[in-house]
């Protein structure tokens, strides 16, 4: 594992277990900074925007993505994390300042900043023409066994997921991680006694990384017995593929005469991205000037 990488795919020997772990402090921080989440949003986002990095990497082409949507009927509103094919994310919440006491435990109180009463969605966007959508009740709102039941209702593997985002108290994000261990078919009774041991003698995913213990510690110590081999390493950051082009090519994807209208009310058009928060400014005369012809002809054919 390079010294710059922060995700790995681990498999056992004998390939019944395969195991995706990330260090996504540096992701959840670049949230933070770009959404001005409060506590407990840090954590739901920061939470969402792992376990869609490690389902990025799940995907078979770099082409490919993956969309998570929780909408839970909680205060923080809709959460959405989107992942290209390799790892790479961004994210969203609908309320990104949510203030609620902690739990009896002392933890931030995340399921009912998210809520319980919604559904998680999953889109798969795999270069077809139609995604593939799962959805599932939220079990928690925790997100990470909300993830858990999506794996076992949807796509019938089982799976177990941990994720955890310490936040300090001036807001900052100390650390912040996860971890996915799905069965393989053909795995046997005596190795699923073993994981289950294993990853219950495990310590919360924050507290390992707190103590100094690499993605790499976390494969050994969840897979410990099956001595497991490393098949792929990553790095992952949060990343907003926004731009101009993006941008001018949504405002035509509304039509000319929509556009039109936009522009008579006002010619200069501000587009905010929900992902990075940037700004562009777009000059509605310029761009009808622009129009493509084919695209008028198409609207012609259609009316």
């Amino acid at each position: 594992m390079q010294q710059d990488h922060n995700m790995l795919r681990g498999i056992s020997e004998n390939g019944g277990i395969v195991f995706y772990g990330v260090d996504s402090t540096e992701i959840v921080r670049e949230m933070e900074r770009l959404h001005k989440t409060s506590a407990v949003t840090t954590a739901a986002l920061g939470r969402l925007l792992t376990a869609a990095s490690m389902m990025g990497i799940m995907l078979k082409s770099t082409r490919d993505s993956v969309t998570i949507q929780i909408r839970g009927g909680g205060p923080a509103g809709r959460l959405l994390a989107v992942s290209d094919g390799t790892g790479n994310v961004k994210g969203y919440v609908e309320n990104p300042v949510v203030e609620l006491p902690p739990r009896e435990d002392g933890h931030l109180d995340v399921g009912n900043a998210v809520g319980r009463d919604g559904t998680l969605d999953v889109i798969r966007d795999l270069g077809m023409r139609e995604p593939y959508i799962g959805q599932v009740p939220l079990t928690s709102g925790e997100i990470a066994e909300d993830i858990t039941s999506y794996f076992a209702i949807s796509e019938q593997v089982p799976t177990v997921c941990a994720l955890g985002v310490l936040v300090d108290t001036d807001l900052s994000v100390r650390c912040a991680g996860g971890f996915i261990v799905q069965l393989l078919p053909g795995a046997t009774e005596q190795e699923i006694d073993l994981l289950e041991q294993n990853i219950k003698a495990m310590p919360s995913v924050t507290a390992m990384l707190e103590q100094g213990k690499t993605v790499r510690d976390m494969l050994d110590m969840a897979l410990q017995g099956f001595q497991p081999d490393i098949l792929d390493s990553y790095h992952v950051t949060y990343r907003c593929d926004c731009s101009r082009e993006r941008v001018e090519g949504m405002l035509r994807s509304l039509g000319r005469k929509e556009v039109e209208k936009l522009r008579d009310e006002d010619p200069i058009a501000e587009v905010n991205c929900q992902f990075c928060d940037k700004i562009y400014k777009v000059d509605l005369n310029e761009l009808l000037e622009n129009w493509p012809v084919s695209d008028e002809k198409t609207a012609e054919k259609k009316n």
